[in-house]
Order: C-alpha cells, then structure tokens, then sequence
C-alpha cells in the first residue's frame, strides 16, 4: 500500500528510539497541510516525543492503509475521510487546522457588484458539487441569491486565470496563490467567499479505536500542530520563509497567502458542527450518501481538541 505514496521523511536518526514513530498521511504539499509541515520542520512532533513520517499520498490510497495500520493519522479533514465515515468506516476529525475555506470570487474590471453578475459565466475548480462550488452556493445563499441566477462552470485550476483573460468566463471562485495572480492582473476580488463559508481545511483525522486506545499520543499529536499553528499565527517572517522554501512560492505570494490563510486559521482547533455540516452538504450536493442524516459524532470527536485546548489555556466552550 505505501508503495503508492512518496515519502520525504527527513527526520535526524539519533535518539529516534526514545520517540515513538508515527506515520501521518497527507495529501499534498499545500496552504492547506501548513500547520503539518510547520510542525515537523520547527521539530514540534520531536519535543512530544513523536518520530514522524510524512507521507504523500491521495485521500483514496489513504483510507485503506489506515484501516490497515499502514498509517496512523490522515493530516486533513475532508470530502475524501468524511465520504469514508458516511459509508460506515470508523474515521474521526479531531483536529482542525482552518474552520474558513480561502475562497474569493474574482470578476472582470467591468463588473463590480454580484448584481452585475447575474447570468454570466463564473467559474469553480474541481467539478460541479466539489469544495469550492459548494462554497460559492454556501456563500450566495446566505447572501439571499439564488446560485441559479448564475451560469456556473467548472474547469481544470490550470485553466481558470487563462479564462478569465480570455473573457471565457467573467469570474471566477479562486485561492491563494492563483487568487492573487489574479488580483496583479487587475482582477478584483467582489466576495469574501471564506468570510461567509465555515467548513475545515487541514487537521487531523484518525480511526476511533485509537481515540480511546492512545489518547496521550493523539494529544500530542495536536499539540504539536496546534503549537505550530500558534506560531505561524505570531510570526509572519517564520511562516512565509516556509511557504518559500517548502511550497516554492516566491515572496510576494508567500506574504499575500499568508494574509489571507491567516484569517481561515481556527483559534484553538476544535470541530465545528458548522464545518462538519458543510462538508457533509458538498458531499451530497455530488449526489453522494444523499439518504445519510448524520449526526456530528458519526464524523468527528472533538473531546482530545478540547482538552488540548483547554490546557493551553483557550477559552472554550
């Protein structure tokens, strides 16, 4: 099974064997795993005494090798772990790293209201029913607008800034770091998409058992992100300097994402009953488990989350 994945693992060999090893599954190297790859570069896992192994691999290949054992921790909570747990499989989020999608609706100079908008051509990545549609739909319906008054297409993400220039499309749903590709070319932002939408980016999902199981090396498997969460909140130099050098953005969109990923960032980490709702409705809006009425503790469990956070001193609820 992890012959499948890429391994970048670069952990220092003295003193691993006073550490426990821990396999965690991600997805890509995005804004999105920050707090994840924060973490191992600052050497957060190795204070807890945590050995990790980061893996690249697919949310598909990553379901499997959890149930397997092959992997201990999926860093991310989405479409792909909550399809799992809709379909029965033991997974849980226990740890969110965003509770706000980065989303912006971009649109041509000579539109400058959503009003000027209704019945052009607009733009999503993925597919119809995906993330990033199921937040415009999210944000236009809790602005009173009906999606339908808008002709919404969904293209490649290599595609979309081609289209908008082109005048194949007259906006588009966008983030970092083609967002402010975007914006440089004069296309201006017209909807906080992310100001409207609750739903998680990153964090942490693991299997059930080994909530009740290991709940020490859980706690500190948050503890380590949740840490590097704090400081990245606190240091724009630490966070940018990573972005350049781990996700290969030059400077100048390494600041600007950061602005922007700073205002998704989840204060202290715990799963929303919002966030969780949310992804279960983009899920279905793909015609998907569209019987299932969950209820939060058939995705999540938040207990973990809550005592970290609460022995870091956040006020929670």
């Amino acid at each position: 099974m992890l012959s499948a994945a890429i391994s970048f693992s670069h952990a220092p060999l003295q003193a691993q064997e006073t550490r426990t090893k821990i396999r965690i599954s991600n997805s890509a190297l995005s804004v999105t795993s920050l707090a994840l790859l924060a973490a191992k570069e600052w050497r957060l896992f190795q204070e807890r005494g945590l050995d990790p192994e980061i893996i690249l691999m697919s949310p598909a290949l990553t379901v499997p090798a959890m149930l397997s054992g092959d992997i201990d921790y999926f860093a991310g909570v989405g479409p792909g772990v909550v399809s799992a747990s809709l379909s029965g499989m033991p997974f849980r989020a226990v740890w969110v790293s965003s509770d706000r999608v980065s989303y912006s609706l971009v649109a041509h100079p000579k539109f400058k209201t959503l009003q000027d908008l209704r019945g052009k051509k607009i733009g999503v990545t993925g597919s119809l029913g995906a993330t990033n549609h199921v937040s415009l739909v999210i944000a236009l319906e809790k602005l009173g607008i009906a999606p339908k008054e808008f002709n919404i297409l969904a293209l490649p993400p290599q595609e979309m800034l081609r289209s908008l220039e082109s005048g194949y499309l007259d906006a588009a749903s966008l983030n970092p770091p083609t967002l402010f590709m975007a914006t440089k070319k004069n296309f201006p932002a017209i909807l906080d998409i992310g100001s409207l939408v609750e739903m998680p980016g990153g964090g942490l999902t693991v299997l059930a058992k080994d909530i009740k199981a290991k709940p020490d090396e859980v706690k500190r498997v948050i503890r380590a992100m949740q840490g590097a969460k704090e400081i990245m909140r606190k240091s724009k130099e630490k966070s940018v300097e990573l972005m350049t050098r781990i996700l290969k953005m030059d400077q100048e969109t390494a600041v600007g994402t950061y602005e922007v990923f700073l205002k998704t960032l989840s204060p202290d980490g715990i799963p929303s009953r919002a966030g969780m709702d949310n992804l279960v409705k983009s899920i279905q809006a793909q015609g998907r488990f569209v019987d299932k009425k969950p209820v939060f503790a058939d995705l999540a469990d938040d207990r973990l989350a809550r005592e970290v956070a609460k022995e870091l001193g956040y006020k929670v609820q």
